[in-house]
C-alpha cells in the first residue's frame, strides 16, 4: 500500500513518555488478561513520503488532516497485524479507535504502567517507531 521498504532496527526500552515523531497514532488494546496500547509515531519527512506513495502524488510540504488520517489508517493496519499475531498465541484482543497526536515530544499517557518496548524502523525517507505497552490486568 505504501510501497516503502522498511528495515527494523534493534528494539529497546523507552525512556520517558513523549512522542517520537511529528504524527503519532495511539490505539488501546485489551484482552481477558492483558491491557495496554500500541503506538506508531512517524517523523515528518518519513510520513510525508509514505502518504505520497499511498496517494500516488508528490509529497506534501507539511502535515495536514489528510496526513493525520493516513497515520490513523496505518496505525489500524499495524496494530491489526499485531492483533492477528497475538491471536496465534491465544490472546484475543479488542482494539480501540486510534487517538491521533500531532507534534514531536508531546506527552503520552500510557494505558499500562509496564515498561514500553520501542521498535524503530528505517525507510529511505526517514524513520518511525512502533511502541508496545502491554501488561497483565
Amino acid at each position: 500500500m505504501a510501497q516503502t521498504q522498511v528495515t527494523p532496527q534493534k528494539p529497546r526500552l523507552k525512556e520517558g513518555n513523549t512522542s517520537y515523531g511529528e504524527v503519532t497514532g495511539i490505539i488501546g488494546m485489551t484482552s481477558e488478561d492483558i491491557t495496554g496500547s500500541m503506538i506508531v509515531s512517524f517523523t515528518e519527512k518519513c510520513i510525508l513520503k509514505i502518504v505520497a506513495n499511498m496517494l500516488m502524488e508528490d509529497p506534501k510540504e507539511k502535515i495536514d488532516d489528510e496526513v493525520v488520517d493516513a497515520v490513523g489508517e496505518l496505525t489500524n493496519m499495524i496494530c491489526g497485524g499485531a492483533k492477528a499475531q497475538l491471536a496465534k498465541l491465544d490472546h484475543k484482543f479488542a482494539l480501540a479507535t486510534p487517538n491521533m497526536v500531532v507534534g514531536k515530544g508531546v506527552e503520552i499517557s500510557y494505558y499500562s504502567k509496564a515498561p514500553t518496548i520501542v521498535i524503530p524502523f528505517e525507510t529511505a525517507a526517514g524513520s518511525f517507531v512502533v511502541e508496545a505497552n502491554l501488561s497483565e490486568k
